[in-house]
């Protein structure tokens, strides 16, 4: 007889408005335009939803530079530097810009703040493509980045008393919070955003994991190594008291061994990562105990983004 094990799944989990929007762009663009259809780096990091488009004709690539200027190019939602689409009218080429909304309004904020003479500190992970984003979004060297509290003692800005602060939105919220606290310390004058730049689906996917976190033995995080907001989720599990929480890819990847004796299992998702590898995580589980499923939720999320126009309207 299979033993008894409780699955307690966060919600919210996996994709967020930003990741649904900019996934739902390149199947448009391949109605519209049909295959190929290049994308610019991954269009949201996550190996499954990525072959799903290549199976669909989408050719993904690395550089602008890699795409023949006679197909439409896709920008990825992490966002991109100014050089690139300016690069890409330079060359003429269809371009669609499948930016998280959410990330561009940190790119808004970085070029006011930048335009009243102030320089940016921001708060984000080193080539991270949603970082080297926002710091492409002004002249090298107006940018000043910060990865950890220890990093605010180092950095040498032009004029202390002329700085604002933005941060990458799939950051932690409590290690953010920290580096916040150690800026406006050492530099008081400091403007930041009038609302969080972290976005309310990591804030949410996050508050789900601590929530569940003093009821398991285990966490499992599904999303990708290179998904920043996925690795946050691990580490706000371990910080939550999680005796045990991993990442994985699929179900295929989950270590048995290591869940011995555990009775009861947290599941959440990055918010790229589809709900088709949950269910399939939840499977594997079944196949394994007899599984009791509970909810965690902690909101409820209404939020989402339109396309863009050029992808509403027929081709030409």
């Amino acid at each position: 007889m299979a033993e008894p094990l409780t699955l307690y799944l966060a919600a919210p989990r996996g994709f967020c408005a930003g990741v649904d929007r900019a996934i739902k762009i390149v199947e448009m663009a391949l109605e519209k335009w049909g295959a190929p259809v290049y994308v610019r780096h991954e269009i949201v990091h996550n190996r499954y939803v990525v072959d799903g488009l290549r199976a669909k004709g989408a050719v993904f690539v690395e550089e602008l530079a890699d795409c023949p200027p006679d197909r439409p190019v896709v920008f990825s939602a992490h966002g991109v530097p100014r050089a690139v689409p300016a690069e890409a009218e330079a060359r003429r080429m269809v371009w669609v810009d499948a930016t998280c909304p959410l990330v561009s309004k940190v790119h808004n904020e970085a070029a006011r703040h930048h335009a009243n003479g102030l320089q940016m500190v921001m708060i984000g992970h080193a080539g991270h493509p949603e970082t080297v984003g926002t710091m492409g979004q002004l002249p090298p060297g107006e940018v000043l980045l910060v990865e950890t509290v220890a990093d605010v003692a180092r950095i040498a800005p032009r004029d202390p008393g002329r700085l604002a602060f933005i941060t990458q939105t799939t950051l932690s919220v409590d290690d953010t919070a920290e580096v916040v606290e150690a800026l406006r310390a050492r530099f008081p004058a400091i403007v930041g955003p009038g609302r969080e730049d972290i976005c309310y689906a990591t804030t949410n996917r996050q508050e789900a994991v601590k929530a569940m976190a003093p009821r398991i033995d285990a966490l499992l995080v599904i999303g990708a190594p290179n998904s920043s907001n996925s690795l946050r989720l691990v580490e706000v599990g371990r910080r939550a008291g999680c005796r045990y929480a991993q990442l994985v890819q699929r179900a295929a990847d989950i270590d048995w061994r290591a869940l011995a004796g555990v009775r009861a299992v947290g599941v959440t998702a990055g918010a790229s990562a589809p709900e088709e590898l949950v269910r399939e995580v939840i499977d594997a589980f079944r196949s394994r105990y007899a599984v009791t499923e509970e909810m965690v939720e902690t909101a409820v999320e209404g939020v989402e983004f339109k396309v863009p126009r050029v992808l509403r309207e027929p081709a030409a």
